[in-house]
């Protein structure tokens, strides 16, 4: 008899877990597959101090609503500001969706006790060339105050936000949408004034150089780290310069990430033996066990001589943030500029089995050579903004 009830009791809860599976929604067996990918393979959780159990609490029963593609899209954008950072993102996206930072951002806004103020602007962008200027104290965006507006940026799992929490918020609100004009309300001279940024796209060149002086050459390289052709263009623009005893590589607008083949490849023209430029470290989390190597820099044809400053800054992202830790390590440049982008790590994508929807996020923890992450990253010349980096540089001589 015993046994009998026994069977039955699997039975009816084999049962129940069926039905359970096959009642969710193609919206609800995707957001746990997302849930769980993360779970298993996002190397900061514990950095960042993310309770991600809370996260699912918070957004499984939200998932159950959902009704469509468009709506999942827009949850799951939801579901990736608790991570709060510029690394993590899907690759699809929707006309009312967010621009990625820092790429799609062109003004840096920090707040200063109660207020809010310009402290940084991408060069040639829309927020620059509308007349916004750093230092300007910022009143509303799109006519609203910013305080309210960045409540559906911060994560839901803590109701007290750190400051890099209020940054990312910050930074999400003032890239604005695809869809939407942005409207940046200014105090000036005592009085509110409204400018309205066009967003410009990258450049298409790959670099551009220049002399600064008889002892000075620039380069300045376009967000073109992702792609190998830079590599050529790199070596020929190099050739040219060996002569000068100073050269300025200019990574200030390098936002949208690269490869670490051009990196390295960069790199090789300015060392004559092999060294180590940065340390990746991955958790095998089924086995509690660490994977921990540097990776390295091999010499490569004719090698530059003269002194190397890098210049970086709040686009300065992803590899060109792997470039200017490993120029350092190599003790073989001087970093001028600001604090970079911070983006978190080395990065994987995923793709989940009902809706097809791509995402991407970091898997592998970055660090200098020295042992610091490579977001905390703080150059030996720091300077406040964008106009101040370029100001030292010209003092190069």
């Amino acid at each position: 008899m015993k046994i009998k009830l026994l069977t039955n009791s699997i039975f009816l809860v084999l049962l129940f877990v069926t039905n359970t599976l096959f009642s969710q929604t193609k919206y609800q067996k995707d957001f746990i597959e997302f849930w769980t990918d993360i779970d298993n393979h996002y190397a900061y959780l514990d950095q960042q101090d993310i309770d991600w159990d809370k996260v699912r609490g918070i957004y499984e029963p939200k998932a159950a609503k959902v009704s469509n593609d468009y709506e999942f899209i827009q949850f799951l954008e939801s579901v990736l500001n608790e991570l709060y950072n510029g690394h993590s993102s899907l690759n699809t996206n929707l006309d009312s969706s967010n621009r990625l930072i820092p790429s799609g951002l062109d003004i840096y806004v920090e707040k200063s006790g109660n207020k809010y103020f310009i402290k940084d602007l991408r060069k040639g962008f829309g927020a620059d060339l509308s007349g916004l200027k750093i230092g300007m104290e910022v009143k509303l965006f799109n006519g609203k105050p910013i305080e309210d507006q960045l409540t559906k940026f911060l994560p839901k799992f803590t109701n007290e936000p750190t400051q890099e929490m209020y940054q990312y918020a910050l930074d999400m609100l003032f890239a604005g949408t695809h869809d939407t004009e942005r409207e940046v309300t200014v105090l000036e001279n005592g009085k509110e004034r409204t400018y309205c940024p066009i967003t410009y796209r990258n450049r298409d060149e790959f670099l551009y150089s220049k002399i600064f002086n008889d002892n000075t050459a620039y380069i300045k390289i376009n967000n073109s780290l992702g792609n190998n052709n830079l590599i050529a263009a790199f070596d020929k623009t190099l050739d040219s310069l060996l002569q000068y005893q100073n050269l300025i590589i200019d990574l200030t607008e390098t936002p949208g990430g690269g490869n670490t083949t051009v990196a390295r490849a960069i790199m090789g023209r300015f060392t004559n033996k092999l060294l180590p430029y940065q340390i990746h470290e991955f958790d095998e989390k089924e086995y509690q066990t660490k994977r921990h190597w540097m990776e390295y820099v091999t010499p490569r044809k004719d090698v530059y001589k003269g002194k190397v400053n890098i210049l970086v800054g709040h686009w300065t992202g992803s590899m060109g943030e792997g470039m200017a830790i490993g120029f350092d390590g190599m003790k073989r440049a001087r970093i001028i500029g600001t604090q970079m982008a911070g983006l978190l790590g080395a990065i994987s994508n995923f793709q989940l089995t009902e809706t097809k929807i791509g995402f991407q996020f970091p898997t592998e923890r970055l660090y200098h050579i020295n042992g610091t992450p490579r977001e905390n990253f703080v150059p030996e010349m720091l300077t406040q903004n964008s106009e101040e980096t370029i100001l030292k540089a010209r003092e190069i001589k």
